[in-house]
């Protein structure tokens, strides 16, 4: 009899039971997506929010570098339409980057309070598991 009460106290240490709270609050998936025109604004963003998120033991997956979208358009450099046909050619990069991240909600704010850089945008979206 001794050693089935030795055995419940132990097993009492393992599990909690339905009166007590977990102290860990629910890790999250958050997506945080960077969007920018200019390149190194961009990566330097990145590293910081990275930085950051290793400091405080995270989970962190990234950054995963997406496709250029180049956005281009040819004009005509006459406005009126005469003398010799010539165009303009302009083009404009966006570059993209995605960190994924599995953290409480709580420590996302802490690390996205971090200065960024202009011109650059941030979007996080949080996903419940």
């Amino acid at each position: 009899q001794h050693y089935l009460l030795q055995s419940n106290l132990r097993m009492a240490a393992y599990k909690p039971e339905k009166g007590m709270s977990l102290e860990e609050p629910p890790n999250h998936r958050i997506r945080i997506t960077l969007t920018s025109r200019n390149l190194k604004s961009l990566e330097k963003v990145c590293t910081d929010l990275i930085h950051g998120a290793k400091a405080k033991e995270l989970d962190v997956v990234g950054p995963v570098r997406l496709p250029n979208k180049n956005l281009k358009i040819t004009t005509r450099k006459t406005p009126c339409g005469e003398g010799s046909k010539t165009w303009d050619r302009f083009e404009m990069k966006i570059h993209k980057r995605v960190i994924d991240l599995k953290s409480p909600s709580e420590t996302v704010k802490q690390i996205t309070s971090i200065s960024i850089e202009p011109g650059v945008e941030v979007e996080v979206t949080i996903a419940d598991n």
